[in-house]
């Protein structure tokens, strides 16, 4: 069955968006491979996590033009989790700006937060049924 491996993240740097990941949201880094002078394969993963993303360097201006704006100020990227007060907690002591307070939503607790480039993500514990 095919599925989603892997969703290309636009960076300023590699270093610092590794950083940012591992340490803000606890992501497991899966990989760091030396591909040229100025090209690296970074995936990164919440743990557990199926989908990882691929932190690719900005290589032109245009490229560059879009980091922090992936999601054209929308949420981009939904973090789904088991225990929203848990994570919400961890993470917000771990410096992450949330842009509003958790709310309960017909489909599940959630609250925005940005990361470290200003694109937009949902925390999100889902209800179950």
């Amino acid at each position: 069955m095919p599925k989603i491996a892997h969703l290309t993240y636009l960076v300023r740097a590699y270093d610092e968006a590794i950083a940012w990941f591992t340490s803000a949201l606890g992501f497991t880094l899966l990989e760091d491979t030396k591909l040229s002078a100025d090209k690296r394969w970074v995936r990164v993963a919440p743990p557990g996590g199926q989908t990882a993303l691929l932190l690719a360097k900005a290589a032109t201006p245009e490229q560059a033009s879009h980091i922090g704006r992936q999601g054209g100020g929308r949420v981009f990227l939904f973090l789904e989790t088991d225990d929203f007060a848990r994570d919400h907690a961890a993470f917000t002591a771990r410096g992450v700006q949330f842009v509003e307070a958790p709310r309960r939503e017909a489909y599940g607790t959630v609250a925005v937060f940005e990361d470290l480039y200003g694109n937009r993500w949902d925390l999100i514990e889902p209800f179950v049924a």
